[in-house]
């Protein structure tokens, strides 16, 4: 089987180097098809979940739950029940996570969110898809993420099926509207107002849309008319979620992609620098992103969102990487050719130790690099990334 295994990653790595490098995430279908024959399954029975029960809360005054919309950055699972190509269901991934067992997340561990469930006594935040529909599995939080998602509806359409950011909203909208029905309206609103809401989106909206040219969206916009377009959709999203009672949203930043191994393969980086023309998109989306947040904590009574710009808080890891313990900063653990740009697909394509590397795969950092992220997002522990506050100072001013 190990053999048989080895020569179809073989085949596929093969089929990748002779790619034009701008299509380089384009696959065969029936290359895909022969590696994953199962891959439209829900995979039940074969991915691990992660510990039920939350540590104890120590304070009645924390949020009820936690609500978490995005991308492949923080997706736990959406994607197991997916027909996609961009899944996370086999090892290595997961290799480090509590279960030792793959998750659906994208990383060899914990995920952001999962740190600041556990900051907040919460369990880990389950799937929507992969849960029951039972409102006591869904009233301490739910995750609609999905690996591949944008805020462009087709962005990430190449690797097959995902959730978009509009799907996700109204995946919100049908969970409240389950929690209507069974706990009461007033309940449900107090729940709803009191609860945290964490959106991680936008990465796919460069790296499978504006960076490849999809539809020729260059000729259409210049990256400042097209990083307002994603702000101003983003704006419009987290309205409706205000509109339907939401009030305290975290709302994340892109992180560095340019320094991401994938792209410094790409650009033929030398000496690890990352893409400066790509990182500044990413600083200018973030900006405008920050400014659309500052605007609606003004329009908006009672409205508390809170941007973490991961830009910042990245380069502050990659920047003083010796101080936070990474001697790896270019070179993905998990992959294969310069700077580990070929996709993870196989434990033997894994590094021994990830803790010391930022970079897990080819566009995903470590559980190492997401602890610290996540630190930041909590208290600024390391950094002060998050304007106008940090979480738990918003969750403090919330008590008062």
């Amino acid at each position: 089987m190990d053999s048989i295994f080895a020569i179809q990653t073989f085949s596929i790595l093969i089929t990748i180097l002779f790619l034009d490098p701008i299509i380089a995430l384009e696959y065969p279908q029936e290359i895909i098809n022969n590696l994953y024959p199962d891959l439209v399954s829900n995979a039940n029975g074969t991915v691990a979940t992660p510990p039920a029960e939350a540590p104890a809360r120590n304070s009645s005054s924390l949020p009820p739950a936690l609500f978490v919309i995005g991308d492949s950055s923080v997706d736990c699972g959406t994607n197991n029940f997916l027909g996609t190509f961009a899944r996370a269901d086999r090892l290595p991934y997961g290799r480090d996570f509590d279960t030792h067992q793959p998750t659906g997340r994208f990383c060899n561990g914990r995920i952001p969110v999962d740190y600041l469930a556990l900051r907040l006594g919460l369990p880990f935040v389950p799937s929507y898809l992969g849960q029951t529909g039972s409102i006591d599995n869904m009233i301490r939080g739910v995750n609609y993420a999905s690996a591949g998602a944008g805020i462009i509806f087709s962005s990430g359409s190449e690797l097959g099926q995902h959730i978009s950011l509009t799907q996700q909203i109204q995946q919100v909208m049908d969970t409240f509207q389950m929690f209507i029905l069974s706990l009461g309206e007033n309940a449900a609103f107090d729940l709803i107002s009191n609860s945290i809401f964490y959106i991680s989106i936008g990465s796919n909206d460069y790296i499978h849309y504006y960076l490849r040219n999809a539809s020729s969206v260059q000729s259409l916009y210049l990256p400042w008319s097209f990083n307002q377009f994603l702000a101003q959709t983003m704006k419009q999203e987290i309205q409706n979620l205000y509109n339907a009672n939401v009030r305290n949203v975290v709302v994340m930043g892109l992180a560095p992609i340019g320094c991401a191994p994938y792209y410094l393969w790409l650009y033929d980086s030398p000496n690890g620098q990352c893409v400066e023309m790509i990182n500044n998109m990413i600083m200018e989306f973030n900006f405008d992103m920050r400014f659309m947040v500052e605007d609606l904590n003004h329009k908006l009574p009672g409205a508390n969102i809170v941007f973490c710009d991961a830009f910042e808080g990245s380069m502050d890891i990659i920047k003083n990487h010796n101080r936070y313990g990474f001697n790896v900063t270019t070179d993905a653990c998990c992959g294969l050719g310069k700077y580990g740009w070929i996709m993870c697909i196989s434990s033997d394509m894994a590094c021994g130790n990830a803790s010391n590397h930022i970079w897990w795969d080819q566009f995903h950092p470590t559980d190492a690099v997401n602890e610290i992220l996540a630190d930041n997002v909590w208290s600024s522990l390391h950094a002060s990334m998050c304007y106008p506050m940090n979480l738990q100072q918003m969750i403090s001013q919330n008590t008062k």
